[in-house]
């Protein structure tokens, strides 16, 4: 009798161990948008292909779930599932509502009537609490998708190094020290299908145009078509780098 109830406790033990719920807490990037964009280098096209969310902040601590598509943040409460141990919803406050839950290693952002499926992962490098939101996503995007150096073989400082930081930094690219990816949200309306980014020196800066196939990277210039009255219209204009990842 003693060894049976000794058995019975500790599959009690082991069940209520088996049973205890994961944390999600923490941040969550959707590294399947960044993997397409890094293999393809079509920034755009692999984002909307696998967006629209590019990062959760989650905080079960709190009850708090932050998400991000780049340009808009989504704010909302966060509440464990009563039914299952891995499951959780997301009480938006513009009223909306989302149901994420754990798959090993992945988030899952579950499909809705309007949205597909997505799937996060966390991010390789530690996100620091006070980062923006968002800010753990582009990071690991600006490293995969122009990581390394790059050598400018066509163009200003031809011959010159090139290096985009993860933060946004730009050494050796002349005429700026600083750039961004474009996105989504305004820069993405303005150059149609056309990739951009965000050139900037000091307090300056100015849209470009660009495409990237493998390690050959092309900066145009922006030509604006719209009048001065409507909305820019953005298309490649002349070409004035040609870089080529070393």
């Amino acid at each position: 009798m003693r060894d049976c109830l000794s058995l019975l406790l500790c599959s009690l033990v082991l069940a209520g161990c088996a049973s205890k719920p994961q944390d999600p807490s923490g941040v969550w990037i959707n590294q399947a948008a960044i993997d397409a964009a890094r293999e393809s280098g079509k920034l755009r096209e692999s984002l909307q292909a696998y967006g629209p969310t590019f990062e959760w902040r989650l905080d079960t601590a709190t009850g708090r779930a932050d998400g991000t598509n780049g340009f808009e943040t989504a704010n909302g409460r966060l509440s464990a599932d009563p039914a299952t141990s891995n499951r959780w919803r997301v009480d938006l406050d513009d009223q909306g509502q989302d149901a994420l839950h754990l798959d090993g290693a992945q988030l899952v952002q579950e499909a809705s009537p309007h949205l597909p499926e997505q799937r996060f992962a966390r991010p390789s490098r530690s996100v620091p609490a006070n980062a923006p939101l968002g800010s753990g996503f582009e990071e690991a995007l600006y490293a995969a998708f122009l990581g390394g150096d790059w050598i400018i073989r066509e163009g200003n400082g031809e011959g010159g190094r090139v290096r985009f930081g993860a933060d946004g930094s730009l050494e050796g690219l002349p005429g700026a020290d600083r750039y961004a990816l474009c996105l989504a949200g305004d820069c993405a309306s303005t150059s149609e299908e056309h990739d951009s980014l965000w050139l900037q020196q000091g307090n300056q800066g100015a849209p470009w145009i660009f495409t990237r196939q493998g390690d050959t990277l092309e900066i145009f210039a922006a030509v604006n078509r719209a009048q001065q009255d409507e909305i820019p219209d953005l298309v490649p204009g002349p070409r004035r780098w040609l870089l080529r990842r070393d």
